[in-house]
């Protein structure tokens, strides 16, 4: 029972996420932050499928590094853009330039 609970919390923090990132397409801020949440549940089922069959964590910490390195790289595009156009609405900006 406790398992299924477990994957199904993490099922609906996928779905949400996912959900989210297509609903909120507008703002990069709300796509960053989704996509972190998106992250997260998979870093949870990542967590749950390895001490389940009781294997080595280490794959985890190479996980968490890639994405914070996502995080880090999408923080900087925000800034960058911030800086250059004073918003983050997708609808403003030229992509053609």
């Amino acid at each position: 029972m406790k398992t299924l609970m477990m994957k199904l919390v993490i099922f609906v923090m996928f779905f949400f996420g996912n959900m989210i990132f297509v609903s909120k397409y507008k703002h990069l801020l709300i796509v960053l932050l989704s996509l972190e949440f998106i992250v997260l549940s998979i870093y949870f089922l990542m967590m749950y499928y390895f001490m389940m069959f009781s294997y080595d964590m280490y794959m985890l910490m190479i996980f968490l590094v890639f994405s914070v390195c996502e995080g880090a790289l999408g923080l900087s595009i925000l800034v960058s853009m911030i800086r250059t156009y004073g918003n983050d609405y997708f609808q403003s900006y030229n992509l053609l330039w």
